[in-house]
């Protein structure tokens, strides 16, 4: 073992502790700590036992371990317990040196970090891990973000660790200070639209079609090989084809009450901070919420009545239309996701490349799949594109879906059967692809009880006119205009 380590890892909860021996199979020697010591002992004589890995029983032994610079990844956890860390350990460090933080904290957070620590002449990487404990052993998808010199520092070693899609890893620059964890935000956001999707499409065969486990297993397992081939769609085949000792499915014994860490609001606050609508991730979100009203649910299911009969209707079209669906639900989800991302890079001047992202994407993280290639190549194509719904390759598959995508939904409807995300992603649809829609009353309501002025058609953009509607109105308008 080398007399100096290549990396610090302060945090050795199953992803850190994973990350560390990552690095340590592709060479790497990585000092560890963690804030209790037991911790760290039994990871050296567990899975660490043999593997270049040195511990530390404090930040000051560690820091003394390094090589210079010194490069030091955070895994803990998202908020104050950051700043804890840096505190301690940023007075132990040089100047250009570099911290790592590769939790799931805030880019605003993140961006308030980066300054700070350039204050002390330390370099700060605000970096997104994606692909759980799994990933964070055999190859996530990471997104680190901040100084381009500091990325260059590290990049040996995230480029090692990380995922590979034909030859290519799955770490690549995001951008300046807050841009690598707000794209990680972003993943997350279309992670959640995914999940309910697939969770709206295996309600409808459940209690819609009435399909047996099996059916619902075998119709997951045979969208995997066609345009849905993805990481969730390939789990969810699994979770329906998963057996307890007593041969009952394991599914159906867990609560329909859905938990979140944050990051999915995060993107929709961050979406209505942008006035982008990102309308079916905010669906997702809210799905969520809704499912964790379990009690009051099922108070509620005693006297709120549904539809009296549910449509007979014929699985096999069903659940062609289903899948076509979810096809184009999911472009949808994918072109929101993109509008924030842009949306952003611009305001923060970041220099953040949509298609590097779904590059990135491709392999390691939750939300990997075939359909990324088509996102990659459209970007490679067009580095500037406005929408992917734009894009001929999309366009043509949401035109072919769309008879589909609309029996799906009116049966849904029909039946009483939930499908936020899948709906919103129709009603957006609608609305991105309408010339004229009617907002002009909307302006016209605004005007009339609070002067804020209109647009019109015949006239040049950015003149503003104001009817006294009621005849006594005065000559005074509002002093803001808003969109």
């Amino acid at each position: 073992m080398p007399d100096k380590a290549d990396i610090g890892l302060i945090g050795l909860a199953v992803m850190g502790q994973n990350l560390v021996l990552n690095m340590a199979d592709h060479g790497y020697t990585v000092a560890v700590h963690n804030r209790t010591g037991s911790v760290t002992d039994a990871f050296l004589r567990g899975s660490a036992a043999g593997a270049s890995v040195v511990g530390a029983g404090s930040v000051e032994e560690l820091v003394g371990l390094l090589a210079r610079p010194r490069r030091v990844m955070l895994m803990v956890q998202a908020g104050k317990a950051v700043d804890a860390v840096l505190g301690a350990l940023v007075p132990l460090l040089d100047e250009g040196d570099i911290v790592i933080d590769g939790g799931n904290s805030h880019y605003d957070d993140t961006a308030r970090r980066e300054r700070e620590l350039a204050e002390h002449g330390v370099h700060f990487l605000g970096t997104g891990v994606s692909g759980g404990e799994e990933g964070a052993r055999t190859g996530p998808s990471i997104m680190p973000g901040g100084p381009h010199v500091a990325w260059e520092a590290v990049k040996d070693v995230l480029q090692a660790i990380s995922a590979k899609v034909d030859g290519e890893p799955c770490c690549e620059w995001m951008g300046e200070d807050g841009a690598g964890h707000f794209v990680k935000m972003v993943h997350n956001g279309i992670e959640y639209g995914d999940m309910q999707l697939i969770a709206e499409a295996y309600h409808l065969m459940d209690v819609c079609l009435g399909l047996d486990a099996k059916a619902m297993h075998d119709t997951f397992a045979r969208w995997n090989e066609g345009v849905l081939d993805s990481y969730l769609i390939e789990i969810t085949r699994d979770i329906l084809g998963t057996y307890d000792d007593e041969g009952n499915l394991v599914l159906d014994s867990i609560l329909d009450r859905a938990g979140q860490k944050g990051t999915g609001r995060w993107t929709v606050v961050g979406a209505l901070e942008q006035g982008q609508p990102v309308t079916l991730m905010t669906e997702a979100v809210f799905a969520r919420s809704l499912s964790a009203l379990k009690d009051e649910r099922e108070r509620a299911a005693r006297v709120l009545p549904g539809p009296s009969q549910r449509p007979q209707l014929d699985a096999q079209s069903v659940l062609a239309d289903l899948e076509a669906a979810l096809y184009a639900s999911k472009i949808v989800s994918y072109a929101q996701g993109y509008m924030l991302l842009r949306s952003m890079a611009a305001e923060r001047g970041w220099s953040t490349d949509p298609g590097v992202t779904a590059r990135i994407w491709r392999g390691g993280c939750i939300i990997r799949s075939r359909f990324l290639k088509d996102i990659t190549a459209a970007y490679e194509a067009e580095p500037e594109l406005e929408n992917l719904m734009q894009v001929p390759f999309f366009a043509a598959a949401l035109a072919a879906a769309d008879g589909a995508w609309r029996r799906v939904v009116a049966a849904a409807i029909a039946a009483g059967i939930p499908t936020p995300a899948m709906s919103s992603a129709l009603a957006f649809y609608d609305g991105y692809r309408s010339a004229r829609l009617p907002a002009n009353l909307i302006q016209a309501q605004r005007d009339y009880f609070g002067a804020h002025t209109y647009e019109r058609v015949d006239k040049p953009r950015g003149e503003h006119f104001h009817t006294d509607w009621i005849g006594s109105g005065g000559g005074v308008t509002s002093r803001t205009y808003e969109a």
